[in-house]
């Protein structure tokens, strides 16, 4: 088992469960509307659910978040990078959510995983910025959440059997608006990813043809709805928020097995997709 790779089979994952208090800060976070607690507490179960059915264990955190309200603590995948060695505690580009990676350590650490590092101010990195293109690549997009002290602190903790390859992010709708790197990308096997590439760095779709690594495209009147915002279940199976029939069908068309789920509170209203939801803690080999 190990997890630099972004679509091994899924064995074990990490989420948050939504909590009522946290939603009442929803307008401080950016949110597009206020989450109902209960039916965001049931989505949030049937999310669980489907994941479970997909074969993977399923943790839920369980330790407090630190400082106030705080409903960007469902979105698991952002405090922490997990690496084979163990996890590496990021820091929060938002400021809003930096009592969340100590949290998360709380329970990883009770779970038997190792701390393998921390980023340090001046740093600043989100999760969503960065993702393991296959077990010895580690792909970072620099933006308004993740800085370059963040890739070095990075390069020295995955050390040099890693390569680290950081991209700039386009500005789109500026610092008010969360765009990361796995808001247009996100990898479904060793050769294919799903993106919308109008937004895709010249170096990084150079990269992937280099690589032979085809592209599912996102159509743009489904980029907002989270269409490359896609979680690998394994090889060519995938995890996606409904409402979005192009991507479906292009990624159906890719030879996809993909597997829907609601989530009008816990996605749509917060602009976190499956992936944001989760955090992957084990994955087969790939």
């Amino acid at each position: 088992m190990g997890i630099q790779n972004g679509y091994g089979t899924l064995l074990e994952v990490y989420v948050r469960a939504p909590r009522a208090d946290d939603t009442t800060a929803w307008i401080d976070f950016g949110w597009r509307a206020a989450p109902a607690p209960a039916a965001a507490r049931a989505e949030h179960e049937a999310f669980r659910a489907t994941l479970a059915a997909a074969g993977a264990t399923v943790i839920e955190g369980s330790s407090d978040v630190a400082g106030d309200a705080d409903p960007d603590a469902i979105y698991a995948y952002d405090p922490l990078l997990l690496i084979d060695a163990g996890f590496v505690v990021l820091r929060p580009g938002k400021a809003g959510r930096r009592g969340e990676p100590d949290a998360l350590a709380t329970d990883l650490t009770t779970r038997g995983l190792t701390e393998a590092g921390r980023l340090t101010e001046p740093a600043c990195a989100e999760g969503g910025d960065m993702f393991f293109l296959d077990g010895r690549t580690l792909l970072i997009g620099m933006g308004y959440r993740t800085n370059e002290a963040a890739v070095e602190q990075l390069r020295a903790i995955v050390g040099p059997d890693v390569e680290v390859i950081a991209f700039d992010l386009p500005h789109l709708r500026g610092p008010g608006e969360c765009l990361h790197l796995m808001s247009f990308i996100s990898p479904l096997d060793a050769d294919l990813v799903v993106a919308h590439p109008p937004l895709m760095p010249v170096r990084l779709v150079q990269l992937l043809d280099e690589r032979g690594i085809a592209v599912v495209e996102v159509p743009g009147d489904e980029l907002a709805s989270m269409g490359p915002n896609v979680l690998a279940l394994g090889p060519r199976r995938a995890l996606a928020l409904d409402g979005n029939p192009e991507t479906l069908r292009r990624l159906e068309a890719a030879g996809v097995d993909v597997t829907t789920y609601t989530g009008d509170e816990i996605s749509r209203k917060g602009d976190g997709g499956p992936t944001c939801l989760t955090r992957p803690l084990f994955r087969a080999a790939a």
